[in-house]
């Protein structure tokens, strides 16, 4: 039998953990988005791994469950937690809190998927195209020669090294242009447009693919194409600098449009999801009679009662954070069971839609805005407590939610990997949590680099998805939530939904699914086009790199994607004890924007040469 939590695998693990969660926090705090990263830990810990004299696919399996449990880790954190500092709890990051909140809620998430696991991949056999994917790269790779698999970890290098560079000049000494964007208005309307020049968003297009890229951009249309124009011509606006003005009245107004939508997302999922997780969870509870001494040892999970057991101890630690906010035990243990209750349900559907669509287009947004609100609204009516703690709590409690859902379908997804190339599930299950542990003690380090460094909510650190959750809770206490706009977006969400079921009574192979048109509705232009762009790229590469079978453009994304962000975290560590410390070196405009446009043109053509090869 082969090893498979051997020494050099276990170190690496933690290692790949901690690099790509820390990659994975700067991503989701400047795009808004996140990636999974099953594959290019699956390829990163390939190519380590054969520079020792023995090792096999199950010691690189081991490596990538473990890994990409701390990117989904990251996920969770990042979405959520940096509302605490802008709702104004916390003064600057909590390392010590933000270390309690990721390692409870990321050990909850995977304990949470243990009894789902026979039940979504053995009895209902769901897909998990991410899954499958994964094991097709980790057989592909121990079947072919060493000489490859460097070629592939030296590829991921050296875009890594393009992606840095680019970076250090754009925000460490301010050569060239971060972003382009103008607006014209015409008879009182304004139409706006804009997009970062940065490689890791094309990047992330890349990845997800050409239908969400299509989607996300035209979600950004409905605001700057339709909303912005109409609303600006409805109610005029201020300045003279357009493409300000239409910034504005999208922060203020248009983006409330998808947390409507969002919200109708998420409850969507649950609704379109009972029936098939009502009938997993009646399968996993039925496997829990039987006789353990039936099963094999390379067929059993992790014991059902540890894990009972271990779930309960779990909520010691979030009954006392929110003892500290509420000052009721009672309260506090209500609130407990209900983040335990969300918990569980938003991890069943996100490991249930990992089956169906994988985990990148996992509906967490959506579900973790739905938990906010209904939390915001049930504090509120029934808890008496100030509106900051308030919102504070209910921020927690989305907190925990996120990073359990965010853990439960990356699981699910690995555990299928495991499948598939003949691993152990329990082992895979230990290392899991081990990858939750290893990016929970590293996430509060991280944040607070970035923050004092960048300013989180700022425009070098937007955090979008953090800053809405701040809007969703402050405006349920203050009253002043944008209840018109997000009641529209939410009559669009049930429009995009009936349009989706309609290209499935169809048959048709490209589907709308509500999320990513959502989310396309929320973030900035800026990030959605060059998404747009990214996804058609490899539209575009991929007709033709089907006809070899090959496409080295995800080596290349992954690169880029894990360059920049690294860098970014570099760059912060000076800038955490001077603020001044990186000099401007500012090219004279327009120069900036012709280099910064230049550089990234030529990003986007060798990406479509090397993913078309």
């Amino acid at each position: 039998m082969k090893n498979e939590i051997t020494v050099k695998a276990f170190f690496l693990s933690i290692i790949l953990s901690i690099v790509l969660s820390s990659a994975m926090t700067y991503l989701g705090l400047y795009a808004g988005m996140t990636i999974s990263a099953s594959i290019p830990a699956a390829i990163m810990s390939m190519g380590i791994l054969r520079l020792f004299k023995n090792s096999n696919i199950l010691e690189n399996n081991i490596v990538q469950t473990a890994a990409s449990a701390g990117e989904s880790l990251a996920a969770g954190v990042i979405f959520t937690l940096p509302a605490l500092l802008l709702v104004g709890y916390w003064d600057t990051i909590s390392y010590w809190e933000v270390t309690k909140i990721a390692m409870v809620g990321g050990i909850l998430g995977a304990l949470f998927t243990v009894p789902l696991r026979r039940a979504l991949i053995l009895k209902a056999q769901l897909r998990f195209p991410e899954g499958v994917a994964t094991a097709a790269v980790l057989k592909t790779g121990h079947e072919t020669d060493a000489e490859k698999s460097q070629e592939s970890l030296k590829l991921i290098g050296l875009s890594a090294l393009v992606g840095g560079v680019v970076k250090l000049g754009e925000l460490a000494f301010s050569i060239w242009s971060s972003a382009i964007g103008g607006a014209i208005a015409f008879k009182g309307a304004i139409f706006g447009m804009g997009a970062s020049l940065s490689p890791s968003l094309f990047s992330v297009g890349y990845i997800v693919g050409r239908n969400i890229g299509i989607l996300a951009f035209t979600g950004g249309l409905i605001s700057w194409a339709v909303a912005i124009p109409i609303y600006s011509y409805l109610y005029g606006f201020e300045g003279d600098n357009y493409f300000e003005s239409a910034n504005i009245i999208w922060n203020a107004k248009i983006r409330y449009l998808g947390v409507g939508a969002m919200v109708v997302g998420g409850i969507w999922s649950v609704i379109q999801l009972a029936k098939p997780l009502i009938e997993s969870i009646q399968l996993s509870l039925k496997t829990l009679g039987e006789n353990s001494d039936n099963i094999s040892l390379e067929e059993r999970d992790l014991p059902i009662n540890y894990v009972f057991i271990a779930i309960l101890v779990m909520l010691i630690p979030i009954s006392l954070t929110y003892y500290g906010i509420i000052g009721s035990w009672g309260s506090a243990m209500i609130l407990s069971i209900i983040m335990a209750i969300f918990g569980f349900l938003f991890s069943a559907v996100a490991a249930y839609m990992a089956g169906v669509v994988g985990s990148s287009n996992n509906p967490i947004s959506g579900v973790t805005i739905a938990t906010i609100l209904f939390s915001s609204l049930l504090i509120i009516t029934f808890f008496d407590v100030d509106s900051s703690k308030g919102a504070a709590a209910a921020i927690l409690i989305g907190a925990v939610v996120c990073c359990a859902a965010a853990i439960g379908g990356d699981n699910l997804q690995d555990l299928k990997t495991g499948n598939i190339v003949g691993a152990t599930p329990w082992k895979q299950q230990i290392m899991q949590l081990v990858g939750v542990v290893s990016a929970a003690l590293t996430l509060g380090i991280v944040l607070t680099l970035l923050h004092e460094a960048y300013g989180i909510g700022s425009s070098d650190l937007p955090a979008p998805q953090a800053v809405l959750m701040t809007n969703v809770a402050n405006g349920v206490f203050s009253g002043n939530l944008e209840w018109g706009m997000i009641y529209a977006g939410a009559v669009l969400g049930v429009i995009i939904i009936l349009i989706d079921q309609y290209q499935a009574y169809r048959k048709a192979d490209f589907r709308v699914p509500i999320l990513a048109v959502a989310i396309g509705i929320y973030l900035p232009i800026e990030l959605t086009l060059p998404i747009f762009i990214g996804g058609m790229i490899n539209h575009l590469a991929n007709r033709t790199a089907s006809k070899s079978g090959k496409n080295n453009g995800l080596l290349i994304a992954s690169g880029l994607i894990t360059g920049e962000a690294l860098m970014a975290i570099f760059i912060a560590i000076p800038l955490f004890f001077d603020k001044n410390y990186w000099p401007t070196l500012s090219l004279s405009s327009p120069y900036n924007d012709i280099v910064a446009i230049a550089i990234i043109s030529i990003i986007i053509y060798r990406l479509y040469l090397i993913a078309k090869r």
